[in-house]
């Protein structure tokens, strides 16, 4: 049986976009309540029942949420250019070595918009 968990996190964090075109509102700066969702998939353990310990989950994202909560995103080396597709890869490299499962990153930067994020293709 093969099956996939999802976990929710949170960080509140400012940034601003500097590769936008002159006057873009996102040019200036700014925050977000962000939501991220990551998603590991794969066999069921027939010994556990589960395919990992979401507690081994929320471990691993304890120092990123230390790293992007209330911060200036732009001044976190890798996010010089703070997009959502940018945060996406920056936690998805982050947690891919821990989780060889990881099949998605989505990073909800407000209630309407998001980025999904499945690794480099």
């Amino acid at each position: 049986m093969r099956a996939r968990i999802i976990q929710d996190f949170r960080f509140e964090a400012a940034h601003r976009l500097p590769k936008v075109p002159e006057g873009h509102k996102c040019s200036r700066l700014h925050g977000h309540s962000y939501k991220v969702e990551v998603v590991v998939g794969g066999a069921v353990d027939p010994e556990s029942g589960w395919v990992c310990d979401f507690a081994e989950v929320e471990d691993a994202w304890r120092a990123l949420h230390d790293t992007l909560d209330h911060r200036y995103l732009n001044e976190v080396p890798g996010l010089e250019n703070p997009t959502s597709e940018i945060i996406a890869a920056f936690i998805w490299e982050r947690l891919k070595p821990s989780f060889p499962g990881l099949t998605k990153i989505v990073v909800h930067e407000t209630c309407e918009s998001r980025c999904e994020y499945t690794g480099e293709e």
